[in-house]
């Protein structure tokens, strides 16, 4: 599997206005053998946390672009769950250790679920300032953990 930039082309997504779920799932679309298209919709409804500030959106397009990759796809074979499981376990601990946390409204400071806290968050510059470097980090924990699942093939 060849990535390329895949961090670059992620915070790309997301400065031409795409939710960070959106962004990282889809730069590694390709990979994943599904459209950019199909990877915009469905990412869609999980930027800024499920928007109420929970598991960071970025994450979670990792956490997609990694079931694509690695997830079940038979009911009740266990070494398929534990495959799952173990990859969502490294992606979620790894990006709260590298980032503080994998809650979106603990990563922002503000409490996104609400209108006040949107207006506050947008006033202090945090989608502008913060989510790019959360879209990054995501991308990157992503490639290492694809790279450790490909030497083990």
């Amino acid at each position: 599997m060849i990535m390329k930039n895949k961090r670059d082309k992620a915070i790309g997504y997301f400065a031409a206005k795409l939710h960070c779920s959106q962004s990282v799932l889809a730069a590694f679309s390709e990979e994943c053998g599904i459209s950019e298209e199909q990877a915009f919709r469905l990412g869609s409804c999980f930027g800024s946390g499920m928007r109420k500030g929970q598991v960071c959106g970025a994450c979670t397009g990792a956490l997609m672009v990694l079931g694509l990759l690695y997830g079940e796809t038979r009911a009740g074979d266990p070494q398929e769950r534990e495959i799952s499981t173990r990859i969502n376990d490294m992606m979620m601990e790894r990006f709260g250790k590298a980032n503080g946390s994998y809650i979106c409204n603990d990563l922002l400071g503000v409490d996104i679920s609400t209108p006040e806290g949107v207006k506050k968050a947008r006033e202090e510059g945090l989608f502008t300032e913060l989510c790019p470097k959360m879209v990054a980090s995501a991308a990157d924990i992503l490639e290492e953990i694809i790279e450790e699942m490909e030497h083990k093939k």
